[in-house]
């Protein structure tokens, strides 16, 4: 299985809503959801690379993800 990194926008989304489907993304603040990337089991980057713009782009995919399952 493929390890995750902080460039992974998509797929880090696909799978913080599978951890949290009930979670609307944009409520969010990225404290948490930096918290949360690091929880994920396939995520495998230094967590000082995170920043604000890694993390924005991450909440956008979730978003995106988590709007399309809305429906």
């Amino acid at each position: 299985m493929k390890k995750l990194s902080w460039q992974d926008f998509e797929d880090i989304g696909l799978s913080l809503l599978e951890a949290h489907p009930e979670v609307d993304p944009l409520q969010v603040r990225f404290t948490d959801l930096r918290e949360w990337v690091l929880a994920l089991p396939d995520f495998d980057d230094d967590p000082m690379k995170s920043n604000e713009g890694k993390l924005e782009a991450i909440q956008m995919a979730w978003y995106e993800e988590w709007k399309d399952n809305q429906d």
